[in-house]
């Protein structure tokens, strides 16, 4: 059976078992999700890199570790939002500059103008907001995945979303800071 072929589960497996190309498999079937995650979480692209990286250097020492008890895929998600976390915590007094070519362009779209908008009001949201807003909203996971991957109760998502969403409606204009439900 080649590695394409196996399951998560048994990618990791492997890997724990010793066969080095395994947990690469196991990457690269993620990488495309889990770097729009640490991307959209963090808002810097050097920034989501780092902790990316980060991130699986955990994964791939840990791997051994993991219970079981949910799908490699949220548990590679849980580690890159904490490895998200834990840069922010870190660079929390600093401004984070916005490393997006497009941002320098005279000429810029109407959409692009929105997606850096957005991106800015992402970032005032507190981690808990940013990660279930852009874990269910952006990055399409249910609540019930994004419960799983950030390891508190589908309950707790949907509130983190509903005043996540709240407040970027507010940062983004589209409710008046007078508004006394959304403050």
């Amino acid at each position: 059976m080649g590695l394409r072929d196996r399951s998560d589960t048994e990618l990791l497996a492997a890997h724990v078992a010793g066969d080095h190309t395994a947990f690469g498999e196991l990457y690269r079937r993620h990488e495309h999700r889990l770097r729009r995650l640490a991307r959209r979480t963090i808002g810097c692209r050097d920034d989501a890199e780092d902790a990316l990286q980060d991130a699986m250097l955990s994964a791939h020492r840990g791997a051994g570790s993991f219970r079981h008890n949910a799908a490699v895929g949220s548990w590679l998600h849980r580690i890159v939002v904490n490895a998200c976390r834990d840069r922010l915590r870190r660079n929390r007094f600093h401004q984070v500059e916005l490393h997006d070519e497009m941002s320098w362009v005279a000429d810029r779209t109407a959409e692009v103008d929105t997606a850096l908008q957005v991106r800015a009001a992402l970032r005032r949201l507190p981690a808990g907001q940013r990660a279930a807003v852009v874990a269910v909203d952006m990055a399409g996971y249910s609540i019930a995945e994004a419960a799983a991957a950030l390891g508190v109760a589908p309950g707790t998502i949907k509130s983190r979303c509903a005043r996540g969403r709240a407040r970027l409606a507010i940062l983004l204009g589209r409710i008046p800071l007078h508004c006394h439900g959304c403050r």
